[in-house]
């Protein structure tokens, strides 16, 4: 499906026609760069590649040097793949345009990392909310693992301690309620993964 590469600004609210407030994020999505076009017959499948945000030539490898260059750009932070646009040819700008208001969207973004973190937070263990009848350590603790004669083991995908949060978070049907074009800023419905100023990328349903 086509789509944008964004940055998340942040959160705001829209008043509705009854004066409710609905919770918005607002992206600023493009414009984006068509780096390179993908063929069946070169490639095996069909894509567009887009560019988004500018990146220091520096910081730039030499690949990645010789692949803008070619495309008649400047190095791009980030390159997704997207299919849908069947006119895209290499230099060619994709702006917000491409998004009406009212229509749903689905947002794909990374989640805060949240580090190391027990089973209270990450699962939603309830812990030993009582702490008496002896107990005085167990409050936030997993409890058992496993039986020690049999199985002997810990079963995969036991629910314990470890790294939260940093994933690849897709949140579809996403209604777009307002369009800014001279600001490149998209504002949907909703919460999006990510911190602020992290990069999205945004699929329309074609």
């Amino acid at each position: 499906m086509p789509g944008l590469i964004g940055r998340k600004l942040g959160m705001t609210s829209i008043y509705d026609a009854n004066g409710k407030a609905i919770p918005c994020t607002m992206i600023e999505a493009g414009p984006c760069v068509v780096t390179q076009v993908k063929t069946i017959e070169r490639d095996g499948y069909e894509a567009v590649q887009l560019g988004f945000g500018d990146r220091k030539e520096k910081n730039t490898p030499n690949a990645l040097r010789g692949h803008f260059k070619a495309a008649g750009t400047e190095p791009k932070k980030k390159l997704v793949e997207f299919d849908g646009f069947a006119d895209a040819k290499t230099g060619d700008v994709i702006t917000i345009d491409m998004f009406t208001e009212g229509e749903y969207v689905d947002v794909v973004g990374t989640s805060k990392g949240k580090g190391l973190q027990g089973v209270v937070k990450r699962y939603n263990f309830r812990g030993v909310n009582d702490a008496t009848h002896g107990q005085h350590n167990r409050m936030r603790a997993p409890g058992s693992i496993g039986a020690s004669s049999y199985p002997s083991r810990v079963f995969k995908g036991m629910l314990m301690a470890g790294r939260m949060g940093g994933n690849r978070v897709k949140l579809i049907n996403l209604q777009v309620m307002k369009i800014i074009p001279e600001q490149n800023v998209i504002v949907v419905k909703g919460a999006v993964p990510g911190p602020n100023n992290s990069l999205v990328i945004l699929e329309r349903w074609s």
